[in-house]
């Protein structure tokens, strides 16, 4: 048998959560192999289409703004309970890349396989399907067909149809399946009014009981999901009168079509040892609120700095297991807040019925769930959080806001001259210091006992009309531990060098090189 890689990671999965996973790591100067079984890439299909403000974030720091750039950006979301709208509401306008915008899960792919092939740090190989798995102290053996490929490390993002390389990591997926199914399909039409606000129905007279959800995407096409029954198989005919029963007598195109049910699952680890799992191959989640590729994406970035960090000397074995804590407390709030939506949206008991009627006809709003959007998860709780009691975390905003400042909390993503803030977080950790701070004495300081990548900057150099600093409340005597991820790792009223410092090792899960 041939081993044949200098990976020093291999992704399992080229869709667009290892794709991501490799950019990222490939930025941190790591060598990429990314495996699929497939033997090609697919083509067509809306998919997973709604991604949020800082996954394009992240996308644009691995070279995939085009996606940012090309997607439709929504503004509006309403909801209705037959003929009658119940509620609207609309994204807070802060940063300067849209809140969220639709595109469809194969055009972000073929704009990720664009960089990945100008990338010389990564490799894809197509139809090569993983059939085994080993891991000792010193890497993990990957079996494909008649090779064995191995690597320090091995980041799964398999999707959800990985069993294999989750029983052969010793990971447990245990959850539960849905039975109801929805039926997609992508049109090109002309619907005015319906271009930049997202639509969900509550039974509808074209669809009673169940539910219909209507996206804009880009090029004036339409996605439209209905909840249907979980024997129904649609014919040509049904979903001919299905749409001409939303859209009238317009012309229309039918580009795609397919039926899902969804499912709510999590891996009982997301680390086992130098295997780690990411997206839908750690977690599957009910579609409403876009919460699977969004934190997929996530992972992603989380697991690419920590292990570039580990693997470039910079931190220790603290770090990767930060990775699980984090992320996995991640997925679990993502379950919580889908199986809520879940028991609105389908209703299993008699009682849940009763209620959900009772909010509906009575027009209650506030309890009305039709999902709500994927958003950030803060690491108020992590390990490596640095917490600070005069900045506590103050629970989720109201729905399309953002959150607060925190220590564990992502940095809102402000406007500077000639930028935005998070373009500055992604080449290592960053200090911002408020204006009676030392700037010199810091990095003299920090010089001598961090070997991690490191930038110290006072916040009127960044920007002098103090906007920054008040956009943030941040203190003339505070300094501000950002990670390279942008999530804020603490806060330091009356801050000196020493007091960041042991706020960066915590940061680095306590690296025996800080």
């Amino acid at each position: 048998m041939r081993r044949e890689t200098d990976a020093q990671v291999i992704v399992i999965g080229a869709g667009p959560v290892g794709q991501s996973a490799a950019l990222l790591l490939a930025r941190w100067g790591i060598q990429v192999l990314v495996l699929d079984q497939r033997p090609a890439r697919g083509r067509g299909g809306s998919k997973s289409i709604c991604q949020q403000r800082d996954v394009l974030d992240i996308w644009a720091a691995a070279g995939a703004g085009k996606i940012a750039e090309e997607g439709l950006a929504w503004t509006t979301a309403r909801t209705y309970y037959r003929d009658r709208e119940l509620s609207s509401w609309s994204f807070e306008d802060d940063g300067t890349l849209p809140a969220c915008v639709n595109i469809s899960q194969s055009r972000t792919e073929q704009i990720l396989d664009e960089i990945i092939a100008g990338q010389p740090l990564i490799e894809v190989r197509w139809d090569h399907e993983v059939t085994g798995l080993t891991q000792d102290s010193s890497g993990v053996s990957l079996r494909c067909g008649q090779r064995v490929l191995r690597a320090p490390y091995v980041l799964a993002c398999a999707g959800a149809r990985a069993q294999g390389v989750r029983s052969a990591a010793g990971v447990a997926f245990a959850g539960e399946s849905f039975d109801d199914q929805f039926l997609i399909c992508d049109i090109k039409a002309e619907l005015p009014g319906w271009e930049d606000e997202r639509r969900f129905y509550f039974d509808p007279v074209w669809n009673p009981g169940r539910q219909v959800l209507i996206h804009p995407c880009p090029g004036g096409t339409y996605r439209i999901d209905w909840q249907i029954a979980p024997d129904f198989i649609p014919t040509k005919d049904d979903i001919a009168r299905k749409l001409r029963q939303i859209i009238g007598d317009r012309p229309y195109e039918l580009l795609w079509h397919s039926t899902y049910r969804f499912h709510a699952r999590l891996a009982s680890r997301m680390r086992a040892g130098r295997v780690l799992l990411a997206g839908d191959c750690a977690h599957l989640l009910a579609p409403f609120g876009a919460r699977g590729l969004n934190s997929g994406v996530a992972d992603a970035e989380n697991a690419a700095w920590k292990l570039a960090f580990v693997l470039n000397g910079w931190a220790g074995e603290g770090l990767l297991e930060s990775y699980h804590a984090e992320r996995h407390a991640a997925a679990r709030e993502n379950l919580e807040v889908t199986a809520a939506t879940m028991r609105f949206l389908v209703p299993r008991t008699v009682e849940e019925r009763m209620r959900r009627r009772a909010v509906l006809e009575g027009g209650r709003i506030a309890e009305v769930d039709s999902g709500r959007f994927a958003e950030p998860f803060w690491y108020v709780d992590s390990p490596l959080t640095t917490p600070e009691p005069s900045r506590p975390f103050r629970g989720r905003p109201p729905k399309g806001a953002s959150c607060e400042p925190a220590p564990g909390v992502i940095l809102p993503d402000v406007a500077l001259p000639g930028g935005r803030l998070r373009e500055s977080c992604r080449d290592g950790f960053l200090v911002l210091l408020g204006d009676m701070c030392d700037s010199s004495l810091f990095v003299q300081v920090l010089g001598k006992v961090i070997t991690a990548p490191l930038a110290v900057r006072g916040l009127a150099e960044i920007d002098g009309t103090g906007s920054l600093a008040e956009r943030l409340g941040a203190g003339p005597d505070e300094a501000w531990l950002i990670r390279p991820d942008s999530h804020v790792a603490a806060i330091l009223p009356h801050a000196g060098p020493e007091s960041v410092a042991a706020a960066v090792s915590r940061a680095l899960g306590g690296s025996p090189d800080t």
